[in-house]
């Protein structure tokens, strides 16, 4: 960044999303006529400068998406004409008093969420507060609600996530901008309910309400009609879903994951298809039949139901779904054949049908049902019998390829406008359970790379089709479990790209593939409890596999077992050809290994997560209150 001195009258200085990196410089003080500062969402770092102090004609301050560090310098007292102070999402610490912005009498928007801030918050007597309507004041250590928010009464977004605050929200709170209030996020606290039941919400046009992450116990609270965005999502809600939520017309997420939620779901829901687009009841305890309640020209794109008690037949009417994304039906009794059908879905990416009752071959009636953009696939823990699908394994383009332009994570967005000129843009991450090195666990985000097979603990039969070799992109194979005949194939070479291959529990015979060397990027390899023979393959990954990986085959030798092979060498070495293919496999810089560490519930989706800890909390909050930027 340059540096500036006083023969340069700038009043405008916007900087946003730019390449520009280290500290901010000291000379930005020297521009005294400047009004309108902004360079969020750069890669500043290092503390304030304390000539900021300098910029007394300053209305609009925006420092948020940095790495800024160290206090919040007392020399900003002296920006008397400033209107609005964002400071969102960066590493800033240290104890900060309140009244150090009450000098600023037209200050309207404060923004100090996603920082390591201690905020006392009691104003010295007698103080005059400003009339804020951006008010950011998560991740500020506090431990109850701010009192001297009751006089607030044109607060348009309130942010008081990731703090400490407990017990009920008090009943003064329901008067607190009624009529003004659009967002307001109290998640990741420890709140316990409120004053009164049932709870009705008081604020006539909110759009955005997170109370996601307490301990809200005992009905569910119902927002007004205006909402789009609800999250009650890991608390202790219990009861059935009031048919008063049918009446949310304006709703795009609706996420009730993780609580104790049961009885029947309402046909009613059917009422939200013209505006829904995420629906995550996963994790509660809801029974009976999965109601058609998806009407056509609907605009669902991720559904999560997993795991709950739903049983029979899966709704024909999930085809009306045709921007779903992310279906998951997992850990439920769903009774019925494998659903053709869904394959007319072009976006769908994500099936998980895993722990259910899906019996019968897996076909393809039907030409135009050919999932032909699928990414993962769960059919496991079914009864699902017959030859592996070869005809789908041909029509599943997009695991034929494997395209990295880029971390991108699977989710849907959305982006909201308030009466300002702020705007509030949010987006919910798809997140799903996954059986990974033979290990269930959760990942709250799907990279949109990630391709996956998971057929295991079914009754296929037969051998492996040559066309599973087509699917280049896949990273993970889970064929285990099951009655698989013939040998292992050496056309898996073709796989570069995978980290997880599992064939344990068959009937395979024949020699382990020497070619399969090649696959440097495998990190996972069990092919236990099978009938191979021979020499194990040495070299490169093969390696690091442990006994396991080839127990329960008494023909097999070589290391790591301890019986020893006939020759002189455990194997022979890999093929002249590998050092060619292992040059060539280095150019996808992609691996499992860093996808493994994203976030949510259930799948993949949300979300939402079936497990949050303490420190994941910070970045969720900044994420999560992205109001700030104006539009």
């Amino acid at each position: 960044m340059p540096e500036f001195n006083r023969s340069r009258p700038l009043e405008s200085l916007r900087l946003r999303h730019t390449n520009f990196s280290g500290e901010l410089p000291n000379s930005i003080g020297n521009l005294e006529s400047l009004k309108y500062f902004a360079v969020a969402n750069c890669n500043f770092s290092g503390p304030i400068p304390s000539s900021f102090g300098n910029l007394t004609k300053a209305t609009f301050l925006d420092l948020a998406d940095n790495r800024l560090q160290g206090s919040i310098p007392q020399s900003i007292s002296r920006l008397v004409n400033l209107e609005n102070l964002n400071l969102f999402s960066n590493h800033l610490s240290g104890m900060v008093e309140f009244d150090l912005f009450l000098k600023f009498k037209n200050l309207k928007g404060l923004q100090l969420s996603g920082n390591n801030i201690t905020l006392l918050t009691k104003p010295s007597t007698n103080a005059i507060l400003p009339k804020f309507e951006i008010l950011g004041l998560g991740s500020c250590d506090l431990s109850d609600f701010p009192d001297f928010l009751r006089n607030q009464d044109e607060l348009e977004g309130l942010d008081l996530s990731g703090n400490k605050i407990h017990g009920q929200i008090p009943k003064w709170m329901w008067n607190l901008s009624k009529e003004t209030l659009w967002i307001l996020q109290l998640d990741f606290n420890s709140l316990t309910g409120f004053d009164q039941l049932p709870v009705f919400l008081p604020w006539t046009n909110l759009r955005v309400l997170m109370l996601r992450s307490n301990l809200l116990r005992g009905l569910l609270p119902i927002p007004p009609p205006s909402i789009i965005w609800y999250s009650v999502s890991n608390n202790k809600l219990t009861r059935e879903i009031p048919q008063l939520i049918c009446n949310l017309s304006s709703i795009v997420f609706l996420d009730m994951s993780n609580n104790y939620l049961n009885g029947l779901l309402p046909q009613c829901l059917g009422n939200l298809s013209d505006s829904l687009s995420v629906l995550n009841l996963c994790d509660n305890r809801f029974h009976g039949t999965l109601p058609e309640i998806f009407a056509e020209g609907n605009k669902l794109k991720m559904i999560d139901f997993s795991p709950n008690q739903l049983q029979g037949r899966l709704p024909k009417s999930l085809a009306n779904c045709a921007m779903l994304e992310a279906l998951n039906l997992g850990h439920n009794q769903m009774n019925d054949t494998f659903p053709f059908w869904l394959g007319i879905l072009s976006e769908l990416k994500v099936l998980i049908l895993r722990s259910n009752g899906i019996y019968g071959a897996m076909e393809n009636l039907n030409s135009n049902c050919d999932f032909s953009n699928i990414h993962i696939i769960d059919l496991s823990n079914n009864d699902i019998a017959g030859k592996l699908p070869s005809q789908y394994f041909q029509n599943w383009k997009a695991m034929q390829i494997h395209d990295v332009k880029g971390l991108v994570y699977m989710e849907a967005n959305k982006s909201i406008n308030l009466p300002g000129i702020w705007s509030y843009v949010n987006s919910f991450d798809y997140s799903m359970t996954f059986t990974y090195k033979g290990a269930e666990r959760v990942y709250e985000k799907i990279p949109n790379v990630f391709i996956a097979i998971v057929f295991s603990n079914n009754r296929f039969e037969g051998e492996i089709p040559e066309v599973v070799g087509y699917l280049k992109g896949l990273q993970l194979l889970n064929l285990s479990n099951k009655f698989l005949i013939g040998h292992i194939p050496s056309f898996l070479v073709n796989l570069t790209n995978l980290e997880v291959l599992d064939f344990a529990q068959n009937k395979l015979s024949g020699v382990i593939p020497l070619q399969l060397v090649q696959l440097t990027f495998l990190a996972f390899f069990n092919v236990s409890h099978n009938h191979l023979t021979g020499p194990i393959p040495h070299g490169n990954q093969f390696e690091t596999f442990p006994n396991s990986s080839f127990g329960g085959n008494s023909e097999l030798c070589g290391s790591p077992l301890s019986k020893k092979c006939g020759n002189s060498e455990d194997s022979p070495p890999p093929p002249s050809t590998f050092e060619k293919t292992q040059n060539s496999s280095f150019l996808f810089e992609f691996s499992w290994k860093v996808v493994a560490m994203g976030y949510g519930c259930g799948i993949i989706f949300g979300l939402l997560v079936g497990q949050i800890v303490f420190t994941k909390k910070h970045d969720l909050v900044m994420k999560t209150f992205a109001i700030g930027q104006p539009t």
